[in-house]
């Protein structure tokens, strides 16, 4: 199911503590169009941690952005988070055909995956030749605990859609920075780019080096937080502080007592999130750039501020930029949400695998 198969559209489906992210694209690699999308509020306490605790009350949500959204399709690609899958690089001899290879992998995975084999869900990718052997090939192994995947499937088929692909996170990610390298020098070839996802209540840091992820690291830091200060600081409710966060009207000091303080802590966060990179492996070097996305993005001039704290330049991550938009999918405000946009962007481009 990982790396499930398909052959028709998908609605990329992200699932988070914040909200639910449904989008629908066409097109083909490197021209995509955006034919649906919308988001709804999760309802509260219904996601915990990136678990999802309540599959009936996540379901109505799905159900109200498919509605909205206006799409007709019922099939989606979903993603479990980073902390939930076992990742592990194996050497498979490149004389096997399919069938062997997937028997093979079965055979060798209990070695890899620390639960009980009847209570994972696995898979398997080829990745190619391997470095260390030209006899071998590398091949990814994917694996994590079955209730991790039945939590979100209970609540898309709650919502009355279909999961044909569930993937990981991480993956998801990778696969949406194809959509970033109108933004990169050299389209990210030869080039290390640092892509810092900044979520409702974490944060996804991870290293790009020729387009593929070296490098990723989850902690828990987000949006979630400024609006928290914001319910502190003015005495609002949960739902007050959000609204007020998205449409402003805050008091004078809000900026200075508040904000400037909370984008201090975004740069801290991504400095010390590279500090941990340089020090994870030798021959590690400074990323050349930082694209900063997630919610939180939308801060005024907070790519400035993370750019003179840490010192490498950046600038606020568009994955839709080079795409056309449909009219009811402008009308969702997929433009004003589209720096929130990587996972879901990454499971709908699952499609065109």
């Amino acid at each position: 199911m990982i790396f499930g198969r398909k052959n028709k559209p998908l609605l990329g489906l992200d699932i988070t503590t914040s909200s639910v992210k449904l989008i629908e694209l066409s097109g083909s690699s490197g021209h995509y169009k955006v034919d649906a999308y919308a988001a709804e509020p999760t309802p509260n306490n219904a996601v915990s941690e990136k678990a999802i605790v309540d599959a009936q009350a996540v379901g109505e949500a799905i159900r109200r952005a498919v509605k909205r959204s206006g799409t007709s399709n019922k099939e989606c690609a979903i993603a479990i988070s980073g902390d939930a899958a076992v990742t592990k690089l194996i050497q498979m001899p490149r004389s096997l055909n399919e069938s062997e290879m997937e028997g093979q992998v079965e055979l060798q995975a209990d070695q890899y995956i620390p639960f009980p084999m009847e209570e994972v869900s696995f898979d398997f990718e080829v990745q190619g030749e391997s470095s260390k052997d030209p006899e071998m090939l590398d091949v990814l192994l994917v694996a994590t605990r079955n209730e991790n995947v039945e939590q979100r499937q209970a609540a898309v088929e709650a919502a009355g859609l279909v999961a044909r692909v569930v993937d990981v996170e991480a993956f998801a990610l990778e696969n949406s920075c194809q959509l970033l390298t109108h933004q990169m020098a050299d389209g990210g070839m030869d080039h290390t780019i640092a892509v810092v996802d900044f979520g409702a209540s974490s944060t996804t840091f991870s290293i790009l080096r020729d387009l593929r992820v070296i490098y990723t690291r989850d902690f828990a830091f987000g949006g979630q937080q400024l609006t928290e200060e914001i319910m502190r600081t003015y005495g609002l409710s949960l739902e007050e502080a959000g609204r007020a966060k998205k449409e402003g009207g805050l008091p004078s000091n809000f900026q200075p007592e508040v904000l400037d303080p909370f984008m201090d802590e975004m740069s801290l966060q991504v400095s010390r999130s590279l500090q941990f990179f340089l020090a994870s492996g030798s021959g590690r070097e400074q990323p050349e750039s930082i694209l900063i996305c997630g919610g939180c993005a939308n801060i005024p001039g907070v790519a400035d501020v993370i750019a003179s704290r840490v010192g490498i330049p950046a600038e606020i991550g568009d994955p839709l930029g080079q795409m056309k938009l449909s009219s009811r999918a402008k009308s969702q405000g997929v433009t004003k949400d589209s720096t929130a946009l990587l996972t879901a962007c990454g499971l709908a481009l699952r499609s065109f695998d």
